[in-house]
């Protein structure tokens, strides 16, 4: 399991980037405000305090924006399940 604090200050994926993750994935938005995308039926999740999803491994993902004012905090728990 891996635990990380991430600040986004208006970032976003690079065109045509997308991720491809070996392991499952929890995100909660702390602060800020975040657009992500799923590449499977071209899905767009609009986040903002609170809100969380859970990503399996190997789900195509970007970032399509963050909050720059105040930044994006997002909390992302990895986890192998074997």
């Amino acid at each position: 399991m891996r635990i990380e604090r991430i600040v986004s200050t208006g970032q976003a994926s690079p065109p045509g980037f997308w991720y491809d993750q070996p392991d499952d994935e929890f995100v909660v938005l702390l602060t800020g405000a975040a657009r992500l995308r799923f590449e499977d039926g071209d899905v767009t999740l609009d986040m903002k305090p609170g809100d969380w999803v859970e990503i399996p491994a190997h789900v195509r993902h970007r970032v399509e924006s963050t909050q720059a004012d105040p930044p994006t905090v997002w909390l992302a728990v990895h986890r192998r399940l074997t």
